[in-house]
């Protein structure tokens, strides 16, 4: 298949798995106003906790299967062993999320004094693993829609789930006014209803069936995955962990404002995410993978870069938009976040490689210092500096494990990346945001600097003579 027709395959169907990711995102900003109305800095910031803990389990318990149903369900050409994987993998999370959920109820109360300091968040606690529960289940019936390349019914699952979500919480938050209990039993009761709408859906292809040989072959192929996906979700969520035991719930509930406009960004590269290792793992020829990889970086850095630019600047207008006054100081952290995002953006496209040829077993090296440097850092940088310590903890040590993961993945996968067009692109857009923040502009001179960075791009050099043909093209025909 032609380069460019692979990259429209890749495009459509992150656009189409974009649609739910777009809604949901954009209807969860546009009610924050409505939520933090009713919950204090404290009550965010105790949620923002919990759903950080909850993650780091959900990547714990999750990752070895999700990574090798994939591979695993590529790899095979009968339809007969594809049934047995997808009954396996169905299984497995099943029992896996049982068993933490039954670990969670037993532990509720050591877990709340552990975060909290206290057992007033018991039930808190105990929620927050119905909604593990729920999550890790929906999951694994949705992914089937990913390797099946049926974005559109998994953009539907997805919507759906968004729409009961916002419908609940508004009804337990506002109108039972059951602060932060409301919000997290709000945000798993429409995928828990969604996941046993797909549960009657998919019952043809689900059964009693477990095949213990298969399972342990596929534990062999993602259990090298765990730990650096741990480490992964310990760089994203131990911000939570060490502000809330430094400076307290209030400065979490803060940074959680800045978080929630940085995941904008989080929200394009959740698309690519979901549409990326299908699609990368479908491409059997490898010179002909090599090469797609290597327009991909440019154009997921490219694409990042610029959002991650127009959030940055326009930072403190969203803030003031959405947030009361005690969650102005968000607006600090939104730049380094964003940046963050497109280096975790980059990461997910060269460790693909790294899966093709099998060579997983030292991911967690790279990871794991990644996480540790991240560690260091929160522990030097928040006392003195706060969320903005955090902040930039997080943007470092992202920078690093794409740095790390992009060495490897050469040595074991040799991809022709475009490194000076990539360069190119987060050069111009840290240029434009640093600019936009020395001179203080006003709206409307960030909005020009955000919408000026593609032209500043083309007059450096960054597009190929077929990429302006194809822009002369378009252009064109649009007129």
């Amino acid at each position: 298949m032609a380069l460019s027709a692979q990259i429209r395959r890749l495009a459509k169907h992150s656009a189409i798995y974009g649609i739910g990711g777009f809604i949901q995102r954009a209807l969860a900003v546009l009610l924050l106003p409505l939520y933090l109305h009713y919950l204090s800095t404290s009550d965010y910031g105790t949620i923002e906790t919990l759903v950080a803990l909850s993650t780091i389990i959900f990547t714990l318990l999750r990752s070895a299967i999700q990574n090798s149903f994939f591979r695993f369900y590529f790899d095979a050409d009968d339809s007969a062993y594809r049934a047995r994987i997808v009954r396996t993998a169905f299984w497995s999370t099943m029992v896996a999320a049982t068993g933490a959920l039954i670990g969670g109820l037993l532990l509720a109360e050591p877990i709340s004094r552990g975060l909290f300091g206290t057992d007033e968040h018991v039930n808190l606690v105990r929620v927050a693993f119905l909604g593990l529960w729920a999550t890790m289940n929906y999951d694994q019936l949705t992914a089937l829609f990913r390797v099946e390349e049926r974005s559109v019914l998994f953009s539907l699952a997805s919507l759906a789930n968004v729409l009961l979500t916002i419908g609940m919480t508004i009804l337990l938050v506002v109108v039972y006014d059951q602060g932060p209990i409301g919000v997290i039993v709000g945000n798993f009761s429409g995928t828990l209803t969604v996941w046993a709408v797909l549960l009657a859906f998919r019952r043809f292809q689900l059964g009693l069936e477990f095949d213990r040989a298969l399972f342990r072959r596929m534990l062999a192929f993602g259990w090298p995955f765990v730990p650096s996906a741990v480490a992964l979700a310990a760089i994203d969520f131990n911000d939570r962990f060490f502000l809330v035991k430094m400076k307290g719930t209030d400065d979490v509930g803060v940074y959680a404002l800045g978080i929630r406009i940085a995941a904008v960004l989080v929200f394009f590269l959740w698309a690519f995410r979901l549409a990326w290792p299908a699609f990368a793992y479908s491409i059997k020829d490898d010179e002909e993978a090599k090469r797609t990889y290597g327009f991909v970086l440019t154009y997921v850095v490219a694409a990042g870069a610029w959002v991650a630019t127009g959030l940055s600047l326009l930072s403190p207008w969203l803030v003031q938009l959405l947030g009361p006054p005690e969650f102005q100081e968000a607006e600090r952290v939104v730049a380094p976040l964003s940046f963050a995002a497109v280096a975790f953006g980059a990461y997910v496209v060269v460790v693909i490689s790294i899966g093709r040829a099998r060579r997983m077993a030292s991911n967690f090296v790279i990871t794991g210092a990644a996480a540790l440097l991240n560690v260091i850092l929160n522990l030097v940088l928040i006392p003195p500096y706060g969320i903005r310590g955090a902040a930039f903890a997080t943007l470092s040590a992202y920078l690093a494990m794409f740095a790390g993961m992009a060495w490897k993945a050469q040595r074991v996968f040799p991809v022709p990346y475009q490194w000076r067009r990539v360069g190119l692109a987060v050069g111009v857009a840290v240029a434009l945001v640093a600019a936009g923040k020395a001179l203080d502009v006003n709206l409307v001179a960030a909005l020009a600097l955000g919408l000026v960075y593609p032209i500043v791009l083309a007059l450096l050099g960054f597009l190929l003579p077929a990429e302006r043909a194809r822009i002369r093209r378009v252009l064109a025909f649009a007129r």
